[in-house]
């Protein structure tokens, strides 16, 4: 059994919640209902908006190259020959749109790791700021990079990469984020700081192309939009976020999280989630343009995807909180099996409005099943828990879970694009990758039903 020492600043004299040095709160308890009502939750819900923000900024970064990616395609010939360059003289394929798109998913799914980790280690609020201004590494990098076609590729997948910075920021945002919340709001609070982040994608998808074409930069203007919003980020996080003492602690916690097998079992079913939304929001307006032919569409309509994605993520988490996370999660797999299905249907049939409509239930279920899956997370931690004296530390752990869990998951963002672009190369369409992704919903919706509604399985409608 774990013991825990008292939370640091508990004997300092400070009032609960009473922020302090370095806009530290040393005394917070959100389970005391007195304190919550009186205070906490007006401090927690400031804390919250202003980490949306953040998220939201570093979420529209990650995802820049979605759309930047459809602007810079060549048209070629069935011989492979060059037809026609694409804007500022670039003329990518298929395969080196879905490789960029993949490294950028990637590199944002390993920085959770680390970026889990900055929380305890400097603060939530303090981590903030940095990630913040690390944003203006792959803005002004796009915004330079897309200036110069004569670049090896290889330096333009390295600039690429950089965005995955936009992506960590999610891990350290939400490990804060739990901690400021009681156990019967986290569902929701989660939810909407997700969702926040996550609608960044669909904002920048609609953003960009707009902006392009504004005060003659060109596809520049898509990373330096971002610029002034990442550095709005960073300050607003300086005036008016707080550091909580009780997630400032030595990382032991997160470390000892690994050794949960449920950690593990939850960081595949976000894969089937979370890693489906990014990876399906990264590839949505490339598949419109290569599979259809419409480029148009992708940059009109590719947000759509995204959008519906992120709204219904909060609400995911909300059905959670009333009927069980594992229950929508079983359900969120199975519809998402079956509107893969009608999207390979799409593709024989090449009807891309079928295609369309299955694409955006998808993003819809994976939303939904976003929330409920990072629901079930502090609530299996608490299960686990041995007894009262253990409720510090199993919190600490479910935040550090939280963190590892978005690192596995995320990486169905760099796993998705690389499926497509070995389907598209081997077989000349879309459609074994699509087949793929449906095998495993089907294993995804098993092993929630195993593990998770089984009367005998022990965490039972978590």
């Amino acid at each position: 059994m774990t013991t825990v020492a008292p939370p640091q600043g508990a004997s300092t004299g400070k009032a609960m919640g009473e922020v302090g040095a370095g806009r530290w709160i040393e005394h917070w308890d959100p389970e005391d209902s007195a304190f919550w009502e009186a205070k906490g939750r007006a401090i927690a819900r400031r804390n919250l908006w202003f980490s949306i923000f953040a998220e939201h900024i570093g979420f529209s970064v990650w995802l820049l190259w979605s759309i930047v990616v459809v602007k810079m395609y060549g048209t070629f010939d069935a011989s492979g020959a060059l037809i026609k360059p694409g804007a500022n003289g670039w003329a990518l394929t298929a395969g080196q749109g879905l490789t960029l798109l993949a490294l950028a998913s990637g590199v944002g799914a390993f920085l959770r790791i680390p970026y889990t980790f900055a929380v305890p280690i400097f603060g939530g609020r303090n981590w903030t700021i940095v990630s913040a201004l690390l944003l203006l590494v792959p803005t002004f990098g796009l915004a330079w990079v897309v200036n110069h076609p004569e670049v090896p590729f290889g330096t333009l997948m390295l600039i690429a990469a950089t965005a995955g910075f936009g992506g960590g920021n999610f891990a350290s945002s939400m490990a804060n984020i739990t901690f400021f919340y009681p156990e019967k709001e986290k569902g929701w609070a989660l939810g909407l700081n997700a969702a926040g982040g996550n609608i960044g994608v669909a904002v920048a998808q609609k953003l960009v192309p707009l902006v392009i074409g504004i005060g003659g930069l060109g596809l520049a203007s898509a990373g330096l939009v971002y610029v002034p919003l990442a550095v709005i980020a960073a300050v607003l996080a300086f005036l008016y976020m707080d550091n909580l003492r009780e997630a400032k602690a030595d990382p032991g916690p997160t470390l000892r999280s690994l050794s949960q097998g449920h950690t593990w079992l939850m960081a595949v079913l976000y894969i089937g989630t979370f890693g489906s939304f990014i990876g399906y929001s990264a590839a949505f307006p490339t598949l419109l343009k290569v599979v259809f032919e419409r480029g148009d569409i992708a940059l009109m309509y590719g947000f759509l995807g995204a959008l519906v994605g992120s709204l219904s993520r909060p609400y995911g988490g909300r059905l959670a909180d009333r009927i069980g996370g594992s229950k929508v999660t079983l359900l969120c797999f199975l519809a998402m099996a079956a509107a893969g299905y009608a999207a390979v249907l799409g593709v024989q049939q090449k009807a891309l409005g079928l295609f369309f409509i299955s694409f955006i239930l998808l993003f819809v279920f994976t939303g939904i099943g976003n929330g409920s899956t990072y629901r079930m997370i502090p609530s299996i931690f608490r299960r686990l828990q041995t007894g009262p004296e253990a409720t510090l530390e199993f919190k600490r752990q479910a935040a550090g879970a939280v963190g590892i869990i978005s690192s596995v998951g995320a990486f169905g963002g760099f796993a998705i694009p690389f499926v497509y672009k070995w389907s598209k190369e081997t077989f000349g369409n879309i459609v074994p990758a699509l087949e793929i992704y449906i095998g495993v919903f089907l294993v995804m919706a098993a092993l929630t039903w195993i593990f998770f509604l089984r009367k005998s399985a022990r965490m039972y409608n978590v």
